[in-house]
């Protein structure tokens, strides 16, 4: 009966919060004002308990393109900018006229009328669906309304580094950044000065030029903030704070920056002494964000909009999903590198299909530059051969920052193209037209391959995403992601291969000559942080010592210490190879891509946060969605997912070569160079 109620009340509550929204930017019809009018006094009592009624689980945090507009999964009312009451001209005039965006995605329409009212947000937002102007819009008309002198271009010479207006809060530097260049954007024809506060840059250069310039709206990075706050000598204050918004607020609790979050907030203004408004952004509301906004956000003037259309899926229906099982790590790379030749060459066949422009992403930085080189050592080979070539991009933490956003940058701008990336891009980052998602291995947690899933099929466009692993990591990959409608691909011949037993096939033969040309440092940091995530170790080690021997040709694997094959439980496993002092290659630095790293009660609650807390869903079993991963038949045409009936193989006669341009190798993990070939359509 509860449940029942809720839902009549949240369809009675966005009914009218549509209509409401309706009514200030635009005519709206005599009898809906009137519908609207006398519904408006019951519907106010209910408005907070029905717009929380329904919380997505992880999978609403498959993201977009960020900075586009996107087309609505549901039939919506357009709500034009030119319509909006209550922003100040200067903030629409370069979202009007320069950006050329006419009317609001649904989430900018549901989420900036609320918070133009000065009230505190929770919002439940999926990335990729215009939440940053969603937020930056209100954030920017509340530092103007505080400060109307703001709105006028020479209010930049009065700006100050000890009178910050406005912060906002990003997991990663890399984010924050993004976030920055589009509030600039935003305030070019306002008086409003925007710095940036990332970790992993020089604070010094940042401290003078923020000084110099002054601040009025800073995005940063929790850890830099709170190192900023805390430094008296820094010069950075906000005393007259009117806005703070912390932008994917899940994923700052889920790399630990709680802490910092606290010590930030010590540091600002207390709500007594300066009302500020406080934003919360986040693509799932797991308990820890629940506690994140108590500690935040007023509860008696807060308000939850949730943007997530109900009949909207959890995960990227639209993208098909493809698991590859390999019998062991001799045939991943193969049958990576076989995949994205046949792509490829699909694509050039394909008239007016988008170039190929993948992400392949690793669960350690060691794979991730292992594959770095191996890419670059295959495009070298290919231009002493005459042959063509993909270009590469590699992304992981351990480049410097300078690194990273150049990596970041080329393959953003690059219209084809591979990159190689650790987790640091699966979440906020802007990479348009990405046509392939691949994951090597099982993620670390269901919620890792979601969101790198989430990097491809943005702005309704299409992509495919592929998961390659070996056999010993199927079964954990079945529990992990049961219910996805993964499909078993059996297409690829490398995968297939029994290398054990003595076959073999031209990738196999490519690939093993690439690794017999790599130093054999870095192959021994990747074969050491292979048991980083592995629970079973002895079977681990007997797994990559055969690829040492079958995909690398080495006779012995690498000679480990025994004291770190003691604290694994490897010292007395058959096939190690310990030395007393062992080879210390995780320790090394320097190199082509940066640093080297080894590596391993019954009673319903009055509390508006209870409320949240209640009646969020954390996943989506059962939902009667067709026949996913680890189960077979099918519903509504759809045919079961891996471990249950299959449909056959998808692009199983795909064939063909690829082609490309030729370019110069480029610093800083970023390759430049062509690579020909088009996108192939559904």
């Amino acid at each position: 009966m509860f449940r029942s109620s809720l839902r009549r009340c949240a369809t009675q509550a966005r009914s009218a919060a549509t209509a409401a929204l309706l009514i200030q930017t635009r005519t709206a019809l005599p009898a809906v004002r009137r519908q609207v009018l006398t519904s408006r006094s019951s519907i106010a009592a209910i408005s907070r308990i029905a717009s929380i009624t329904r919380a997505y689980s992880t999978e609403a945090a498959a993201e977009q393109n960020e900075s586009e507009s996107a087309p609505s999964a549901e039939a919506e009312p357009e709500v034009r900018f030119a319509d909006l009451q209550g922003i100040h001209p200067n903030l629409l005039k370069p979202i009007i006229d320069d950006m050329k965006y006419d009317t609001m995605t649904p989430v900018q329409a549901k989420t900036i009328q609320p918070a133009l009212k000065g009230t505190d947000i929770v919002a439940q937002a999926k990335t990729g669906t215009g939440k940053t102007i969603a937020f930056l819009l209100p954030l920017l008309q509340r530092m103007i309304e505080e400060d109307n002198t703001l709105a006028d271009r020479n209010a930049r010479r009065q700006a100050r580094s000890d009178d910050i207006r406005g912060v906002i809060l990003s997991p990663t530097r890399e984010l924050a950044e993004q976030i920055a260049v589009e509030a600039r954007r935003l305030v070019s024809h306002t008086g409003l000065v925007v710095q940036c506060a990332v970790g992993g840059t020089d604070k010094r250069s940042m401290l003078h030029q923020t000084r110099r310039q002054g601040c009025h709206l800073l995005v940063a990075t929790p850890g830099r903030l709170n190192d900023l706050l805390q430094d008296p000598s820094s010069g950075i204050d906000a005393p007259n704070l009117a806005a703070l918004v912390l932008d994917e607020a899940d994923r700052m609790l889920d790399v630990g920056f709680e802490r910092e979050l606290n010590e930030i907030i010590k540091c600002l203004p207390k709500p007594e002494e300066k009302v500020r408004q406080t934003m919360l952004v986040s693509a799932t509301i797991p308990d820890s964000v629940i506690r994140l906004a108590r500690n935040m956000v007023r509860a008696n003037d807060f308000e939850f909009v949730q943007t997530i259309p109900e009949n909207e899926s959890l995960t990227h229906d639209k993208v098909p999903q493809h698991i590859v099982p390999v019998s062991g790590w001799s045939q991943v790379f193969p049958t990576l590198f076989e995949l994205l030749e046949r792509e490829a060459a699909t694509i050039k066949e394909t008239p007016g299909a988008m170039p190929l422009k993948a992400i392949v992403y690793f669960n350690t930085t060691a794979l991730v530059e292992l594959a770095g080189e191996l890419f670059y050592q295959q495009r070298q080979n290919a231009k002493n051969d005459r042959n063509p070539y993909f270009s590469s991009y590699v992304m992981q933490s351990k480049l410097s920052q300078q690194q990273r956003q150049r990596a970041a940058d080329r393959f953003r701008e690059a219209r084809s193209g591979v990159l190689l990336s650790s987790d640091v891009t699966a979440r906020g980052m802007d990479f348009p037209n990405v046509t392939h998602v691949i994951q090597i291995d099982t993620p670390r947690e269901r919620e890792s391959y979601i969101h790198r899933l989430g990097r491809t099929g943005r702005q309704n466009k299409e992509g495919q995403g592929w998961l390659i692993i070996p056999n010993s990591s199927v079964r954990s990959a079945r529990k992990m992601l049961q219910g996805l409608p993964i499909q078993q691909n059996s297409s690829l011949s490398s995968a297939e291969t029994d290398v054990a037993g003595g076959e073999t096939t031209p990738h196999h033969e490519k690939t093993k000559a690439l690794f017999g040309a790599l130093p054999r440092s870095i192959l021994a940091t990747a074969y050491m942080s292979m048991f980083g995530m592995a629970t079973d170790k002895q079977g681990m080690a007997e797994e990559v010592n055969e690829w040492t021997r079958l995909g690398w040709g080495w006779e012995k694997p690498p000679s480990v210490s025994y004291s770190w094959a003691q604290k694994l439980g490897l010292a007395n496993t058959p096939g190690m190879q310990l030395s007393e002092g062992g080879q210390r290659f995780g320790d090394r630095s320097g190199g082509r891509f940066g640093d080297r790293s080894g590596g391993f009660s019954s009673r319903e609650s009055s509390d508006p946060f209870d409320s949240m807390a209640s009646s969020a869903r954390r996943d989506d079993f059962g939902r009667g969605r067709s026949g996913g991963f680890g189960r077979g038949g099918s519903s509504g045409g759809r045919s079961g997912g891996f471990g249950g009936s299959r449909s056959g193989g998808y692009g199983g006669n795909r064939s063909g070569g690829y082609g490309g341009g030729r370019g110069d190798r480029s610093s800083g993990g970023g390759r430049s160079g062509g690579y020909g070939g088009e996108r192939s359509s559904f």
